[in-house]
């Protein structure tokens, strides 16, 4: 899971980053004698390089440098008589800590979407439907209707709210093709409103696009924008002739 990847990470980076100039719990400089020394040293270096940006991800972007050293150096030395935690409550300690964080960012996302989808939805144009999609009609096309065991041909560039652009056919200047019900909830509710050469804003909120998922560039419980032009409907395959 990624946030152990990161404590691990943490944990043994504390060693090279904490030095006796933060106060409290300090770290004698190396001797470098031998190349077992030199290998060493190397590794903590190595190790420690961009720590503080992953201090910088943790909930609150803070932690306690002192006391991650305490544990990590006594955990090093196996100096299990200063343990001022029992081993046994650590993992509770901090899976309960870590999912406490992330509801609470859930909440935050929620409430932020909340209020992006209220304000657009007010925007001249835009319809919303029972699903709570939100699109506006750029172009009004006049073909077909696909359905949703249809392949459609499309060009669509998707940006997160803050116009970050995370996919685009139009980019790519590659016409995309897929099947209607292969694709997230928000658009193959949208496809299959959309006649053959429509052009749509589509705002998805995050349930139906990725929900609480990390997928590439766009984060967990992120409201989608997309604008969708509807190019052509695939022609269905004839059955064999007996």
């Amino acid at each position: 899971m990624k946030k152990k990847i990161l404590l691990g990470s943490v944990l043994v980076s504390g060693l090279a980053l904490c030095s006796c100039q933060n106060g409290g719990v300090s770290t004698p400089k190396a001797a470098l004698v031998n190349e077992v020394d030199s290998v060493s040293y190397a590794l903590g270096l190595n190790v420690g390089t961009g720590f503080g940006k992953e201090l910088k991800s943790l909930p609150g972007g803070k932690v306690n440098k002192d006391a991650l050293l305490a544990g990590f150096i006594q955990s090093l030395r196996e100096d299990t008589s200063n343990y001022q935690i029992d081993i046994k409550n650590v993992q509770t300690i901090l899976s309960t800590y870590f999912q406490k964080a992330a509801e609470e960012d859930k909440m935050k996302a929620m409430l932020k979407n909340d209020s992006i989808l209220s304000e657009n939805k007010k925007k001249e144009g835009v319809v919303v439907t029972e699903s709570g999609l939100q699109y506006k009609v750029l172009t009004e096309g006049k073909g077909p209707k696909p359905t949703k065991d249809d392949i459609v041909k499309v060009n669509y560039t998707g940006k997160l709210v803050d116009g970050t652009i995370f996919d685009s056919s139009v980019q790519r200047g590659d016409t995309a093709k897929f099947p209607v019900g292969a694709v997230i909830p928000g658009w193959s509710e949208a496809l299959q409103l959309m006649p053959v050469g429509s052009k749509w804003e589509l705002t998805i909120p995050s349930q139906l696009a990725y929900g609480e998922r990390n997928v590439g560039s766009i984060p967990a419980n992120s409201v989608l924008i997309f604008e969708v032009e509807m190019v052509g409907i695939e022609p269905k395959a004839e059955a064999p002739k007996n």
